[in-house]
């Protein structure tokens, strides 16, 4: 099933999302099967429930190299239930973002470039691992939506938002 795409504006876009009680309900197996379909319809490179309107933490990171992220690193979409990170290094990069709830629209925001995570997978499991570069990015645009932030939130200077036909005309990712 493919869920409708929040679009900024939506009240369920500014809500902090609710902790997932039980990880292996069918409530959230119908969840997350809805976000892999949902996210497999798009070029987008990761996707968070609030986004199909359901406030719960539930986020999914698949980067994959795609027209909107041609230099982005392949790697398995996984699924993290109640995800939490921790910086490891106060340093951050500021970098090109888009979302799937704004559209048409690309900004430089920092995110700090190396995190410690942990979450919940999809049997239950605890796991810990850390995140670098452009993956770390993912995930921290990602949590936020988790609590009620968008990108342009993060945005430091309003001449760092462009309309994506500028991105692309000027390749500003080079």
């Amino acid at each position: 099933m493919i869920g409708e795409i929040a679009q900024l504006g939506a009240n369920v876009l500014r809500l902090k999302a609710q902790v997932i009680a039980d990880s292996l309900s069918d409530e959230t197996r119908q969840l997350i099967a809805t976000l892999q379909d949902t996210l497999a319809t798009t070029q987008g490179v990761g996707i968070a429930a609030p986004q199909i309107g359901v406030s719960k933490r539930v986020i999914i990171i698949a980067s994959r190299p795609t027209p909107r992220y041609p230099s982005a690193p392949l790697m398995e979409p996984t699924v993290m239930i109640n995800p939490a990170f921790q910086i490891v290094s106060d340093i951050q990069e500021k970098d090109w973002e888009g979302c799937l709830s704004i559209p048409g629209i690309r900004a430089l925001v920092p995110r700090y470039i190396e995190i410690g995570i942990n979450y919940t997978d999809q049997q239950g499991g605890f796991v810990e691992t850390r995140l670098e570069g452009f993956v770390a990015r993912v995930f921290q645009h990602e949590f936020d939506h988790l609590e009620g932030a968008v990108y342009l939130d993060r945005v430091e200077d309003n001449r760092d938002i462009f309309a994506e036909s500028e991105y692309f005309k000027n390749r500003l990712d080079k």
